[in-house]
């Protein structure tokens, strides 16, 4: 029995290129940024295999082969993939919930510790060779032990980052649609406005999902509803973040530093987050730990063959 054409779209970790091709029919691709040609690559396909940088918009599902009944995302994220265009055309989409919180939520710490910490400014500082020695007042940032901590979106990696707070003795606010449950909870304080929550963040982390519900949330106004001096960290989405806003915010001094791991308009970041010394930013590294990229592949590719052989797999968004 032949097996199923598989179209992966980006170099994936050595493991799972290997798996996909014990599986399937896979056609990879030398790329790791970007597949050329995508339907023309897809012909005859019967799946895709796409990561958070292919955009998979009404217009590109509409011209997709008739062959093609699933689309698989290397991300829990899937707001790049038109899902309502793939439910019309009857394609199946599913992506890699569950494996990458603990990960992403790390990442989250770390853009924490470093902006509050001014780490970024300090490895500059020392491989410019300019580092002149110990001074009582040089790079003086802010303690992130026993500091308030605001979660916007208190999913599986809001969860974890706030587990993992709590070892930094901070103590966690949350921002969410409605209050988890006590066991989910675990003491965090539950805010069901903006307002109340952001006056008590001396640091803030955005964690919830992108699209047009949160697109520029965090604003002008939402900004200037933070305490002075406030730590704001994104390892979600870009498209979280009014950029203007916060980097107006950021040369006032009204946001002391931030933390960046994603970005608007991904990887033509806006230039002038490039001219300021109190932000630190990373390239998109959230999952990127061998265990958890090995794990998303697993799963996405078992979600794959589930819907392609006619079962209902978990990770199935739509």
């Amino acid at each position: 029995m032949a097996k199923p054409i598989l179209l992966v779209t980006r170099r994936l970790p050595p493991a799972i290129e290997a798996l996909a091709a014990k599986e399937y029919e896979a056609r990879l691709t030398p790329s790791e940024l970007v597949m050329p040609d995508l339907l023309a690559q897809a012909q005859g396909a019967d799946a895709i295999l796409c990561c958070p940088g292919d955009k998979l918009d009404a217009a590109t599902i509409a011209a997709l082969p008739a062959s093609v009944k699933v689309i698989g995302t290397f991300s829990v994220g899937y707001d790049h993939i038109d899902v309502a265009a793939a439910k019309a055309r009857g394609i199946k989409v599913c992506n890699t919930p569950d494996v990458l919180s603990v990960a992403t939520a790390e990442c989250a710490m770390l853009l924490l510790m470093m902006a509050a910490r001014r780490a970024g400014e300090g490895e500059r500082l020392v491989r410019s060779g300019k580092w002149s020695g110990w001074a009582p007042t040089q790079l003086l940032g802010t303690q992130v032990s026993g500091r308030r901590l605001g979660i916007f979106g208190m999913g599986r990696i809001g969860r974890e980052l706030a587990r993992m707070a709590r070892g930094f003795g901070m103590e966690i606010h949350y921002r969410d649609m409605a209050r988890l449950p006590p066991e989910l909870e675990q003491g965090a304080t539950f805010h069901d406005n903006d307002e109340g929550f952001l006056a008590i963040c001396q640091t803030l982390s955005l964690n919830a999902p992108g699209g047009d519900g949160t697109r520029h949330w965090l604003d002008a106004e939402r900004i200037a509803r933070l305490p002075p001096g406030a730590v704001v960290v994104n390892a979600a989405r870009g498209s979280l973040i009014d950029d203007a806003a916060l980097i107006a915010a950021l040369r006032s001094g009204h946001v002391a530093a931030a933390g960046l791991d994603v970005y608007n308009n991904e990887p033509a970041l806006h230039p002038d987050y490039l001219t300021l010394e109190n932000v630190v930013l990373l390239p998109h590294l959230g999952s990127a730990t061998v265990e958890t990229r090995d794990a998303m592949g697993r799963i996405v590719l078992s979600g794959i063959g589930s819907i392609l052989a006619g079962e209902t797999p978990k990770n199935l968004v739509s």
